[in-house]
């Protein structure tokens, strides 16, 4: 267990409720700009998908955007992406070259602290060269990030949420995102008041921030993880802890339903079995398992 993880662990809480937020396409509208902006250019450069670049959009956009993949790790989605376009059709008739990256297949199967700190541990020691480019390209996404995403604010009711929510409960951000952007981006639009903890790529998978920092210290129906993407509701039902989804394309309306009726039956204690249950139901059809070219 790192530093950071140990912090989750040591984790005090100060009221009787706990709620874990995403970041990234669910507190904050930046999923689209990172991924076509910041992500996608970076894909192509990195790995060599010039001659393929109108395909690498799609794949890139369906793995992060608009699949149940969405919002996961950024090091399973680059090997998902180049999947997904080493088996479609018009890239194999092309003749094109997709790299599969074995190196990195091995390192996040055998490494549960899928960070860029943990990356650039592996590659001091080895010296890989497949990984030494994934260093790169992850390097160059953060940086493209940092002078790209500015000024994006929260989605509308967020703040209004997180004004009611902090009364009650602890909040704590829960992402894969680099530390460094989440508090920089919760900072710029004063956020970061209304959290006890930010926790990033760096302190572990969402399972395991919400198992350090809320487990055995709630009641497992006062803990609730609000997200926008299959590894959210993961993290939420391997804790055996109450769920809310941001539905894709429908986060103003998702908002604005835990701000004025979802948030208060938490609170009360019912929010639990059919009600949760229909939420749920409904982000489980937003979002396909394969895309339309596959």
């Amino acid at each position: 267990m790192n530093e950071l993880a140990k912090e989750l662990k040591s984790f005090v809480p100060g009221h009787a409720f706990f709620i874990g937020i995403d970041s990234d396409g669910c507190a904050f509208d930046t999923m689209e700009i990172k991924q076509k902006q910041c992500f996608l250019p970076n894909n192509i450069k990195y790995f060599g998908l010039e001659s393929i670049a109108g395909y690498a959009k799609d794949a890139t956009e369906f793995v992060n955007l608009y699949s149940k993949e969405r919002g996961c790790n950024r090091y399973p989605a680059i090997l998902s992406v180049l999947s997904w376009l080493a088996k479609r059709r018009e890239v194999i008739e092309l003749g094109a070259k997709v790299p599969d990256l074995k190196s990195l297949q091995q390192w996040v199967q055998a490494e549960s602290q899928l960070s860029k700190s943990a990356l650039r541990r592996v590659v001091e020691k080895t010296g890989d060269v497949e990984l030494r480019n994934v260093l790169a390209w992850s390097e160059a996404v953060d940086a493209t990030i940092e002078s790209t995403v500015k000024g994006v604010p929260p989605f509308p009711f967020v703040r209004e949420s997180l004004e009611k929510a902090f009364l009650n409960a602890d909040i704590m951000v829960v992402s894969q995102t680099p530390l460094e952007a989440l508090e920089r981006e919760w900072a710029e639009h004063g956020l970061i008041k209304y959290v006890r903890v930010i926790a990033g790529q760096e302190h572990g998978t969402k399972t395991e921030h919400i198992a350090l920092a809320a487990n055995g210290k709630y009641p497992a129906d006062k803990i609730m993880m609000i997200g926008d993407a299959q590894g959210d509701y993961r993290a939420a039902m391997e804790n055996g802890v109450c769920f809310f989804p941001i539905v894709p394309g429908k986060e103003k309306a998702s908002w604005q339903r835990f701000l004025n009726e979802s948030l208060h039956k938490f609170l009360a204690g019912t929010y639990k079995g059919q009600y949760e249950s229909a939420l749920i139901k409904e982000f489980d059809t937003a979002l396909p398992v394969t895309p339309s070219w596959g």
